[in-house]
């Protein structure tokens, strides 16, 4: 199985470092040139091989545009795709919308509590969850994936993948950088940006 995974293109709430979760923050033209580059950078590893593909996309308005701008890039119909609830990024319940600056100060010490444990804390909130349980619906997708695919998602899905395909600690997985203008390959066991 080839895997191909892109987070959606850059937002004003990347760009500010909020906590995006679940809110439906639109690209901003950054994250539109990121898009279109992937697309592009994608058109020349897949070539005649890309109509063979499964186009896959969270169901979020950036994932969706990302995935829009990608495939027009490659020169491929933008609408042509299918979207996947369980693609979602991870829900940070209450704290979406805030800096972890702005959070200190509205619940101090929470964020040492989470960079503690960054992998299994759950912020506040009814529907809030953690990158263990965002993991729990990344594997249940995963295990339908039967064909090559190209998959636009989100930060927190491409850290579930680290740690699932990956063979990366929770630490590490929930540790790292996630860019926004790479394409991760996942390829058997095998997994890296490129």
């Amino acid at each position: 199985m080839t895997l191909y995974v892109i987070r959606h293109g850059q937002t004003d709430w990347n760009a500010e470092i909020r906590l995006q979760g679940q809110k439906d923050i639109p690209l901003n033209e950054t994250g539109r040139a990121q898009a279109r580059g992937n697309g592009t950078a994608l058109a020349a590893l897949l070539g005649e091989t890309a109509g063979s593909y499964d186009f896959v996309a969270s169901p979020l308005g950036r994932t969706r545009e990302t995935m829009e701008l990608l495939r027009a890039a490659m020169g491929l119909d933008p609408a042509a795709y299918r979207t996947d609830e369980r693609l979602k990024e991870v829900s940070f319940g209450d704290w979406e919308g805030y800096t972890l600056e702005e959070l200190e100060e509205i619940a101090p010490g929470k964020i040492a509590e989470r960079d503690a444990s960054k992998w299994d804390f759950i912020p506040p909130g009814n529907d809030a969850e953690s990158y263990e349980i965002l993991s729990w619906r990344i594997g249940s997708w995963l295990k339908e994936v039967d064909r090559p695919t190209v998959c636009v998602s989100h930060g927190g899905v491409i850290r579930s993948l680290f740690k699932l395909k990956g063979a990366m600690s929770a630490e590490q997985a929930a540790m790292g950088a996630i860019p926004q203008d790479r394409i991760l390959k996942i390829e058997g066991e095998t997994i890296g940006w490129l």
